[in-house]
């Protein structure tokens, strides 16, 4: 597909017109100032909004910013795979696209992959970490995450504190070589095991996390969040106790 470059930035997305309007100028404009090589990929599942039809015409002004258009909605996990495989960046870095996560952070994590590390994780939940949470619904979802993720956290033993944020970065030769299968929101757990158990350098940095302004969440936590610890176990049986399935 090209030349690499230095950072992928996927954003999968689904009815995100709004926020992508004042997202992708942020992105820009600081990636830009870094001086960092880059491409941004919008990964829609044909939202019903506007979305690909002002994706493509921002693109048709900024090349680097670019739509892969999925005709089926899939979820996260399908989309984020579709992005992650077709990205050709050294470093991927996947956010979501509702602007809870901070430019600033964006470029904290390039810059933790260039310290040496394979996969950097941002955190919600560490001690230095922001969590924005004044409605209620969001103080619900942030006190199951915050439970969830400290009970993977301290049976794993990983010392990551936030599996489920999709807020991370990735060398594209590791993703390469890990061979991700899930199409749920458990990618996100599943491609922290596989870089851990497969000997590949992983760890998290304390980020900031907003509540969105445009739109509405797409995640059923009372769902997902029962399907993801049940991952978990599956996971650390096929990973840490058969190192089953790490490639």
């Amino acid at each position: 597909m090209g030349r690499d470059i230095d950072v992928s930035i996927i954003l999968p997305c689904y009815n995100e017109k709004e926020n992508l309007e004042v997202l992708l100028p942020e992105i820009i404009g600081k990636f830009n100032a870094k001086g960092i090589d880059f491409e941004i990929l919008i990964v829609d599942d044909s939202s019903p909004d506007g979305t690909p039809e002002f994706i493509e015409y921002f693109g048709s002004n900024d090349p680097r910013v670019k739509l892969v258009l999925r005709e089926k909605k899939e979820g996260i996990g399908a989309a984020l795979r579709h992005g992650y495989d077709v990205a050709i960046g050294e470093i991927i870095l996947s956010s979501d696209a509702d602007q809870s996560f901070k430019v600033d952070d964006m470029l904290r994590l390039v810059d933790k992959i260039g310290e040496g590390f394979d996969l950097v994780v941002g955190s919600r939940h560490s001690q230095s970490s922001s969590y924005e949470r004044k409605r209620i619904s969001t103080k619900i979802k942030g006190l199951v995450s915050s439970f969830g993720n400290s009970t993977i956290s301290f049976i794993s033993g990983l010392g990551i504190r936030d599996f489920s944020a999709n807020f991370r970065a990735i060398k594209k030769e590791v993703w390469e070589s890990i061979s991700i299968k899930e199409k749920t929101n458990s990618i996100l757990l599943e491609m922290i095991m596989k870089c851990h158990y497969g000997g590949h350098k992983v760890t998290e940095i304390p980020v900031s996390f907003s509540e969105r302004i445009y739109g509405e969440s797409k995640l059923n936590l009372a769902v997902e969040a029962p399907k993801f610890l049940f991952k978990f176990i599956q996971f650390t049986i096929r990973f840490r106790v058969f190192r089953r399935g790490l490639k």
